[in-house]
């Protein structure tokens, strides 16, 4: 199937629902599609039924009844033939589907399934039996995907004990765009422009066009601007949209605690200790916070490369950090209109809490991008790193590490240290504190011959470092970072 015109990007994703619908096998198949609202997964499932002559259902809030009936009219609409009796429960809506289509694959599409589940919780045991032996779903031709927007639902699924565990041959999660996606789509060719915007929305392909009628900043003089009449716009749907993010999400029955947890996190506090120390709580206490919130997508647990047993905390959504760096604190006075004047009281604290952390993220995602011939070998492991420092009793801080793959006959090679920072200029005095770090790695075991010293820099570079010829030192800007 050619993927629809309309559709950007999503290469990845429309190859693995044509190939799951196309599969040829004598029997009903089921695929689980997840990811967080807004990311363009109905669009891309209904432009898949289209193409196919499927049947695509968006569930609602409903009771069971209620949704049992919606279901049905969407039957009669697709075969063009009345139920033969109505649905007691789903019980006879799933057997009567699959009895429904024989021979070609046919796509059928439950959109918003936690909704459904939350009513009848037995459903996904019901779609076990019948995709099993005996089942109805054995004669069928239904390519069955089952899609929702609630991560921690969806992903219960499929895993431990469910009963849909084992069954699915599709396991699709649609993923915000890359930064570098997420710049062409937003039309933006300017690579520092592409990062600021990138800051505040991400990748999300809805808040381009229906949260923000495809308002893009015309240049750098623009963005301050955009940012007041967009996000700190009352009348915007982004402005209450890292709010809403958070009530989604059925597992979250606390929300005042999750927001405190997701500030302190916006606010520099990565550790558990840190977070806990900043909502007022005992390290145990957030525990099954930061469980949920990472369940649910909103955050990830990320471990220091050199230092197994630190692990540091991070937001995945970009709004939500924008939301409690900048907008959290001064919702009072936004919700008087007033914007302008909170953005300017608050830029400093974007340019530390958002813009430098933020930077070292996409440099990051470049890095695990990057083909072998950059760093000598294929990445294995990206990420942040500290390194301590006995003789200045001090951390050294590494905002890019990348390992290579583990060899338990060699010591672990370190293919790159980096240094990245968005409004300081970058000279050699970064370049001696990646050395002094390389060094204390050697003397630790690991490998570090042709480790590459990586600099990159938003603000640009010294002269002197640029004039440094250095095969061991690589220096990235924004313009590398976008580079195809």
């Amino acid at each position: 199937m050619l993927k629809p015109s309309h559709i950007f990007d999503r290469e990845r994703e429309w190859r693995g629902l044509t190939s799951f619908i196309a599969r040829e096998q004598p029997n009903a198949a089921l695929g689980v599609v997840s990811g967080r609202r807004r990311q363009g997964k109905s669009f891309l499932l209904q432009a898949a039924a289209d193409a196919t002559g499927g049947l695509y259902f968006g569930a609602t809030e409903a009771t069971e009844a209620e949704s049992l009936r919606i279901f049905a009219d969407a039957l009669v609409r697709r075969t063009r033939q009345p139920v033969d009796y109505p649905f007691r429960d789903w019980n006879d809506a799933i057997a009567y589907l699959f009895r429904q289509f024989t021979g070609k694959p046919v796509p059928v599409v439950i959109d918003e399934f936690p909704f459904l589940a939350r009513a009848s919780p037995s459903l996904p045991s019901i779609i076990q039996r019948e995709l099993g032996p005996g089942g109805s779903g054995q004669s069928s031709s239904v390519r069955l995907l089952l899609c929702g927007s609630a991560m921690s639902v969806m992903g219960r699924l499929l895993a431990g004990q469910a009963p849909l565990r084992g069954r699915a041959g599709l396991e699709l999660v649609v993923q915000p765009f890359p930064y570098r996606d997420a710049a062409e789509f937003w039309g933006i060719t300017d690579p520092r422009l592409a990062l600021l915007v990138h800051m505040v929305v991400g990748g999300t392909p809805a808040y381009r066009k229906e949260f923000v009628g495809s308002d893009t900043p015309a240049d750098l003089a623009d963005f301050d601007a955009w940012v007041v009449r967009t996000v700190l716009n009352l009348e915007s749907p982004l402005f209450r949209e890292a709010r809403y993010l958070l009530a989604e999400e059925s597992d979250i029955r606390d929300p005042a605690l999750y927001h405190s947890v997701l500030a302190a996190i916006a606010s520099g506090n990565t550790t558990n200790g840190g977070i806990a120390s900043f909502i007022g709580r005992r390290s145990d206490q957030i525990a099954h916070p930061l469980n949920v919130l990472e369940d649910c997508a909103l955050i990830s647990k990320q471990t220091d490369l050199f230092r197994a047993g630190k692990s540091l905390y991070r937001i995945r959504e970009p709004l939500i950090t924008f939301y409690g760096a900048i907008m959290r604190r001064s919702w009072a006075e936004l919700e008087r209109n007033r914007g302008q004047a909170v953005w300017e009281a608050t830029k400093p604290a974007f340019l530390k809490q958002v813009a430098g952390p933020h930077f070292e993220s996409v440099c990051r995602d470049f890095a695990a991008d990057a083909e072998p011939e950059l760093f000598g070998d294929l990445p294995a492991e990206v990420g942040s790193a500290t390194v301590n420092d006995p003789a200045a009793r001090t951390r050294i801080e590494i905002d890019v590490a990348i390992l290579a793959a583990e060899d338990s006959d060699a010591p672990r090679r370190v293919l790159s240290l980096g240094e990245a920072k968005w409004g300081e200029t970058i000279g050699h005095g970064h370049l001696r504190r990646l050395e002094r770090a390389r060094d204390l790695l050697a003397a630790k075991g690991y490998d570090t011959r042709g480790t590459v010293l990586a600099c990159y820099g938003a603000a640009g570079f010294t002269r002197e470092l640029q004039e440094d010829k250095r095969g061991d030192v690589l220096l990235i800007g924004p313009e590398q970072l976008y580079a195809r």
